[in-house]
C-alpha cells in the first residue's frame, strides 16, 4: 500500500528578468499556499541560468540518445521537472505573450522525454501570470494562457488553475489582495489530491 502521507515536490519557475516582479509575487504566493499544504518546494530563477534555446535538432530522439544535446543549465532542470508532483510556471506578459526566458525553458522541455517515459504524464500546474494593461487580451495574457493551455493539454499534463492580474511596478500586484489569496488557494489545491 502506497504512502498517503508522502510530502509533494513542487517545482517553481520564474520567467521573469526581475526576482522581486510581479510574476514572482504571485509564485511566491502559490508557494506559500503549497507550503501550508504540506508541499516542499524548490524555487528557480531563470535569469540566472544560462539555457539556450532549443536546435530543434531532435539528438534526444535517436537510439542511443543521452538527452538533449546543448550542454547547459537545463541538464539539471530536466531531473527535478521529473522528480517534481508539481510545477509552478511564471511568467510576465512582454510582447504579447510569456517572457523570453519562459519560451526558452518551455521549448526546451521538448527533450524531456528523453529522460523519462511519459515526463510529462500526471504533473499537476499552476501558472501564474502578470501584464500592465488592465485588460488580458489587450495585454496579450490570453495568448500565453492559450500557449500554456495546448501545450500541457498535449502532454497530459493538468493545469489546475491560472491567477493573473494587471501591474505595472515591481512587486504592486500584491496590493490585490484578491488575487492574492486566490494564487495561495491555488497552492493548497495544486498539491492536494
Amino acid at each position: 500500500m502506497a504512502n498517503k502521507t508522502e510530502t509533494k515536490q513542487v517545482l517553481v519557475i520564474l520567467g521573469s528578468p526581475r526576482r522581486m516582479g510581479n510574476s514572482s509575487t504571485l509564485a511566491a504566493r502559490i508557494s506559500r499556499g503549497a507550503k501550508s499544504a504540506g508541499a516542499e518546494v524548490e524555487t528557480l530563477f531563470l535569469q540566472d541560468l544560462k539555457i539556450s534555446p532549443c536546435r530543434g535538432c531532435d539528438t534526444y530522439q535517436k537510439h542511443d540518445s543521452k538527452g538533449c544535446a546543448i550542454k547547459d543549465d537545463m541538464q539539471e532542470i530536466y531531473p527535478k521537472l521529473i522528480k517534481a508532483d508539481a510545477w509552478v510556471i511564471a511568467s510576465p506578459v512582454y510582447w504579447f505573450t510569456m517572457s523570453a526566458q519562459t519560451k526558452i525553458f518551455m521549448d526546451r522541455c521538448y527533450a524531456l522525454l528523453a529522460y523519462a517515459k511519459n515526463p510529462f504524464a500526471g504533473k499537476r500546474i499552476a501558472i501564474a501570470m502578470s501584464y500592465g494593461d488592465v485588460d488580458p487580451v489587450k495585454s496579450g495574457c490570453v495568448n500565453a494562457l492559450r500557449t500554456f493551455q495546448d501545450a500541457y493539454s498535449y502532454t497530459r499534463s493538468k493545469i489546475v488553475g491560472m491567477v493573473y492580474g494587471s501591474a505595472m511596478k515591481a512587486g504592486e500586484i500584491e496590493n490585490n489582495e484578491a488575487l492574492m489569496r486566490e494564487a495561495e488557494k491555488l497552492g493548497k489545491l495544486l498539491v492536494s489530491h
